[in-house]
């Protein structure tokens, strides 16, 4: 096929502002149809981004014009809608997490091999400028061979902003399930795949409050453990450390160091597309007083969410394999997972799966420009 890519998009939360604003912008791929549960919800959306068709979820499945769906809804339903996109003979790009459980998130996989279709997992954060430029910086042996990582989110919760945010205290959420994603494929980018995780973790509080919004006032239980301090092994060498709360008064977001034999490199936050580069290189002598701090141009393009959508529509029509693969999607959920089972058990756990090789964003790639 030829042309433009056709997409729709099931969900029409907070997070589909994002993937309109850029995936509109996109020459590459056109967005036909928008479908929600609420879906005057989805009606709304549409008007709003000059979409054509909007409405509940089938109209989305049924039309024959689209060849990717994007799943945007609750972590607790993004395989149930995964599947079903699948069974209509499309391809899926979901939200992270891939799903919350190993088994259902396989079953997913192996539905969309035997379909032969493809499964792209979101964040496609790390498929921006900021951490792929960082990336090919490690390759090129900018701060020599990578030894050990430092990473760190906290802050006191998205309860503060969010109009709705009891989904991201239960199973499925958290700040490791919610924000973990962006941490933890950056790093398997950086060193390649988990081999074991160690991990504490706490309950800050057994209940939240809502700040904003029609709910403001009111309480929702947490089910998850809200902060986690959690250590990384991984296959071809290399350890990370890292931590995830949202029971921190101080805020401190995007924290990724990459420590090598011969310098430091700090990336941008990894919730982000871009951001500043910096290499710390070690002090010459004792007399030295400043270290030297080099800055990392940054390669490529900046946009936003839709990325690795646009970059699995390029790949169907190129024959090449897509960067944010489902098997990838499921390495971090697998060693997400395995971090609360290590949180729970007070000891190291291995990581079972592995996700191949790990592709990366051409320094060219422009998402603005019209290739199809």
């Amino acid at each position: 096929m030829n042309g433009p890519v056709g997409v729709g998009i099931i969900g029409a939360g907070n997070i589909s502002d994002q993937y309109l604003t850029h995936l509109s912008s996109f020459p590459d791929v056109k967005i036909l149809a928008i479908g929600d549960l609420f879906e005057e919800r989805a009606r709304a959306q549409a008007a709003k981004y000059g979409v054509p068709r909007s409405g509940c979820v089938d109209l989305v499945l049924n039309d024959p014009a689209i060849e990717i769906v994007v799943n945007l809804t609750i972590p607790a339903a993004h395989v149930g809608v995964s599947e079903s996109i699948i069974g209509s003979g499309k391809h899926v790009w979901s939200e992270k997490p891939i799903g919350i459980d190993r088994e259902e998130s396989q079953r997913l996989l192996q539905m969309a091999d035997v379909a032969g279709l493809r499964v792209g997992i979101a964040p496609d954060t790390v498929l921006g400028p900021g951490v792929q430029t960082a990336k090919r910086a490690i390759a090129r042996g900018d701060i020599g061979r990578p030894l050990f990582a430092s990473t760190a989110f906290q802050w006191q919760g998205p309860e503060l902003w969010h109009p709705d945010p009891a989904f991201l205290y239960a199973k499925g959420g958290g700040p490791l399930l919610d924000m973990g994603p962006y941490y933890v494929s950056t790093l398997i980018h950086v060193f390649g795949a988990v081999a074991a995780v160690a991990a504490l973790g706490l309950q800050g509080a057994a209940r939240r409050r809502v700040h904003s919004g029609e709910r403001a006032g009111q309480e929702f239980p947490v089910e998850i453990l809200s902060t986690l301090s959690v250590l990384m092994e991984f296959e071809k060498g290399g350890q990370a450390q890292s931590l995830y709360s949202t029971d921190s008064s101080l805020k401190r977001h995007g924290v990724v160091e990459i420590n090598g034999t011969e310098g430091t490199l700090v990336i941008p936050d990894p919730n982000m597309f871009g951001g500043e580069i910096t290499i710390i290189r070690p002090l010459a002598d004792s007399s030295a007083t400043e270290q030297e701090r080099l800055r990392v141009p940054q390669e490529g393009v900046l946009t936003g969410r839709g990325v690795g959508v646009l970059d699995m529509a390029r790949s169907l029509r190129q024959g090449r394999p897509h960067v944010a693969t489902g098997d990838l999607g499921y390495h971090v959920l697998d060693t997400m997972l395995s971090i609360e089972e290590a949180a729970a058990s007070h000891r190291f756990v291995e990581v079972a799966s592995s996700p191949g090789p790990i592709g990366s964003i051409e320094s060219d790639f422009d998402p603005l420009e019209a290739t199809l």
